[in-house]
């Protein structure tokens, strides 16, 4: 055998035993420093978050509205509770091998609360969280009627959750929804010191044209996430344009449950209209597809090489 070759080989083997093994959060942190900006399919729990994964995204987003959505069937109105949110986030994140980026809301509360949330995310799995500068009891980025803390406060409470985190690749990543209740002006003043505070990443809530858009990443220095929400007051724009225009990071939050929404309502309506499921068969998963997204084969053999021992007869 050619010595160098099997070197290299050797090499190449630990180096993709190393990736497997490398953590979600560090991952994350690696993904980023591409030059194309990296896109977070939106995944209100662990079904669509694996789904997101057998498609290629090579990361996944909770979101916030849509976990409220999915676990208590009301709007992101901040009814949902820490506790809520991290349980749906560790769900997730244990059921993919991709890093999970996640909703933590206004952090639950003051500067202790914070550190706990970061805490709590941080043992559950995830890879970031968004912490935004809303007061308590936040509302969904595209409604009308937010209110925001004074800034000192939203800043100190970015330096309490950069303090709480163990894991230094744990991004920290500052929401700012002052763009619709106080300008543009106050977005770049805010910026700067969530930046200063610590922040790993800035996400401008609620840009409506291309021009602001463009122009956020061109006044405020650090790397910058894209939030594509299903309101349609932010401009569709591609992957390639979000590029572009200097962001790391697009996130689509909720477009999964507009279309189990849309999709799980034609098929009812269908069923109970003609009382059958003939015709909405051809518009559904076959039952193999439903076990295998399980993982059935897999817990099947496992089954198999942990089952008790078949009790022999007795000798007579």
């Amino acid at each position: 055998m050619n010595l160098a070759v099997s070197g290299r080989s050797l090499v190449l083997a630990a180096f993709l035993e190393s990736v497997a093994m490398e953590r979600a959060t560090t991952k994350l942190r690696r993904l980023l420093k591409r030059d194309h900006a990296l896109v977070a399919a939106g995944a209100f729990g662990p079904m669509p978050a694996k789904l997101a994964e057998q498609a290629g995204f090579e990361a996944v987003y909770m979101p916030g509205g849509g976990t409220a959505l999915s676990r208590l069937g009301v709007a992101d109105l901040g009814l949902i509770t820490m506790t809520e949110m991290v349980e749906n986030a560790a769900a997730i994140a244990q059921c993919v091998s991709v890093p999970v980026i996640a909703d933590a809301d206004t952090g639950f509360g003051n500067q202790l609360n914070v550190q706990r949330t970061v805490r709590e995310y941080e043992r559950a799995g995830v890879a970031a969280i968004h912490l935004e500068d809303q007061e308590f009891p936040k509302r969904c980025g595209s409604l009308p009627g937010k209110t925001l803390v004074p800034l000192a406060e939203a800043a100190q409470k970015i330096r309490a959750a950069v303090a709480a985190r163990s894991d230094p690749d744990f991004m920290i990543i500052a929401r700012c929804d002052a763009l619709l209740v106080a300008g543009m002006d106050e977005v770049i003043r805010r910026g700067e010191a969530y930046l200063e505070a610590g922040a790993d990443m800035l996400f401008i809530e609620s840009a409506r044209t291309v021009d602001e858009i463009a122009d956020i990443p061109q006044r405020l220095p650090g790397a910058h996430l894209f939030n594509l929400p299903t309101s349609g007051k932010t401009p569709y724009l591609s992957a390639d344009e979000v590029t572009r225009l200097g962001y790391k990071l697009m996130i689509l939050p909720n477009f999964t449950a507009l279309a189990a929404i849309k999709a799980m309502t034609e098929v009812l309506a269908e069923i109970r209209r003609t009382g059958s499921v003939a015709g909405i068969l051809d518009r559904c998963a076959t039952f193999q597809e439903f076990t295998e997204l399980g993982g059935l084969p897999h817990l099947q053999e496992t089954e198999k090489r942990f089952a008790s021992p078949t009790p022999q007869p007795a000798k007579t």
